[in-house]
């Protein structure tokens, strides 16, 4: 049995210190409640740059400021911030997946949508950058690769995940279908019904789990001086209100859509996964091998 954890709590903007500590903090209360999987939503750490939205205009002074703040605030794997969280892991002897805002190197102003997945010994996984940035996305993140896009096995399970859209990708979801995934983390900014559909629908289409983490965040928990900048890109309501769920093999909920800062916690049976393909295996018996083919270039570009 896997005891799932999400957080929603909400994640400090722009204050990489506050947030390492904050995550540590939670990892600590997941393994109090007896978790072996901690799972944090979309660029938790750092902060989501939802102001992108509202701020794409050519040369546009605003945009340069907060994009030159979140670069700063940006987290370096293997640097200070993620070892740390990689100890609370180690120490608490639990899986953690999280997604943060990954800095190509300590002083590079390349950033990454990522997320990456930390075994119960502390050591790091894989690192998943989101392979495109979705429409002004981009004026922050670059394109990731798939080097990170791989099924892991850990102590909880075997556990893939995905960043946001990347989940209305075929190919995407079938390279992780056929590693054989057992739990999939789904991180998102918000719950929106669109996310919600694609979450659902990933559970049935590689029945597996699916833990599909939304942020929480209100709007005093936003800077003052980034409200009015994110509300605009968000398109004038600051704040996200959680929604984060887990959903069995069947794509039926088994908690949430949870709203608030209270985390989404359960007992999943890792053998449905098994189970519920009898009668869909889209890598196994409901597959086509001999007339469809693909191919994934899983080489690390930066």
């Amino acid at each position: 049995m896997t005891r799932v954890y999400i957080v929603q709590r909400a994640p400090h903007l722009l204050d990489l210190d506050a947030g390492t500590q904050t995550a540590i903090e939670e990892i600590g209360n997941a393994a109090e409640r007896g978790a072996n999987l901690v799972v944090f939503p979309e660029t938790w750490l750092g902060g989501y740059p939802a102001w992108v939205f509202g701020m794409a205009g050519w040369n546009d002074e605003e945009a340069r400021r907060w994009f030159g703040k979140l670069a700063v605030q940006s987290a370096v794997v293997g640097g200070p911030h993620i070892r740390a969280i990689c100890g609370a892991a180690r120490d608490r002897e639990v899986t953690v997946v999280l997604g943060f805002n990954e800095r190509a190197r300590p002083a590079s102003a390349t950033l990454f949508n990522s997320a990456i997945t930390i075994g119960a010994d502390g050591s790091i996984l894989g690192v998943h950058r989101k392979l495109l940035p979705t429409h002004t996305e981009r004026l922050v993140w670059t394109s990731g690769d798939a080097a990170g896009l791989h099924v892991h096995d850990t102590a909880a399970g075997r556990v893939g995940s995905l960043v946001c859209w990347e989940h209305f990708h075929p190919i995407i979801r079938q390279a992780l279908h056929a590693e054989d995934e057992e739990i999939h983390v789904a991180l998102w900014p918000d719950m929106t019904s669109p996310h919600e559909i694609a979450s659902r629908h990933y559970a049935i289409e590689g029945r597996c789990f699916v833990v599909s983490a939304a942020t929480y965040l209100p709007e005093d928990a936003i800077p003052e001086d980034l409200r009015a900048a994110y509300a605009e890109g968000v398109g004038g309501d600051a704040s996200f209100p959680g929604g984060s769920s887990i959903i069995g093999p069947d794509g039926e909920y088994r908690i949430g859509p949870v709203y608030g800062n209270e985390p989404v916690v359960a007992d999943i049976n890792l053998h449905e996964a098994i189970e519920f393909k009898h009668d869909l295996d889209v890598v196994g018996h409901y597959n086509r091998f001999d007339i469809i083919h693909w191919s994934i270039d899983r080489l690390r570009s930066v």
